[in-house]
């Protein structure tokens, strides 16, 4: 298992707020609510995907990159019905994603087209990464063996999904000041993760 980090090391800045260890616990007692909200952060990942395909069609790259993860968000949408499923769980609606709206607050408005760009791609990074760590600590922290294994193969294959968000926003705009906008993002996430009421029954 230490590909995943060696392979990504070098890769992935560090998010500036651990969440706190005993959420995967309390994660764990509130598993329905975890695997239905998950369900739909699968969902609105593929869609988030799409929705930057549609916008730009004209960049060969970004289509070529994301045209797979849209695949694989999609299958672990598919993975995470599956468990619900499995456990006699019910598919409840949405949930409000107090996480991604506040994130969402913070892409600049106005700029040029491939400013603008690398705005919503380091956006989808940052969600990324969070759920990467999300999944590890359950792969980590969860009793349930299948689960375990389940959230393994996620955290690897979020921490892929990561690394492409933030190499295009380099390809298509500045990198200096991508990693220096990514350093703002960064500061942002944590004092939202701070300022947010902790809720057991959310991925995010």
């Amino acid at each position: 298992m230490k590909h995943w980090e060696e392979s990504t090391k070098q890769k992935m800045l560090n998010l500036q707020l651990p969440t706190d260890p005993r959420w995967a616990n309390i994660a764990a007692m509130n598993l329905e609510d975890i695997l239905v909200d998950h369900a739909y952060c699968e969902q609105k990942a593929a869609s988030s995907c799409i929705s930057l395909i549609v916008r730009y069609p004209d960049l060969e790259r970004l289509v070529d990159v994301l045209t797979p993860v849209v695949a694989e968000e999609w299958e672990h949408f598919e993975r995470v019905m599956k468990q619900i499923r499995k456990r006699g769980y019910q598919f409840g609606r949405p949930r409000k994603d107090a996480y991604v709206i506040k994130l969402s607050e913070f892409v600049q408005k106005g700029g040029g087209r491939m400013q603008q760009l690398s705005e919503f791609l380091l956006m989808n990074a940052l969600i990324e990464a969070r759920s990467c760590e999300r999944f590890k600590l359950l792969w980590k922290n969860i009793q349930d063996e299948e689960l375990q294994q389940f959230y393994y193969e996620l955290m690897v294959s979020e921490a892929g999904h990561y690394v492409n968000f933030i190499d295009l926003a380099k390809h298509y705009y500045d990198p200096e000041k991508v990693s220096q906008r990514w350093k703002e993002w960064l500061v942002y996430e944590a004092w939202v993760l701070k300022e947010m009421e902790f809720r057991p029954d959310r991925m995010h």
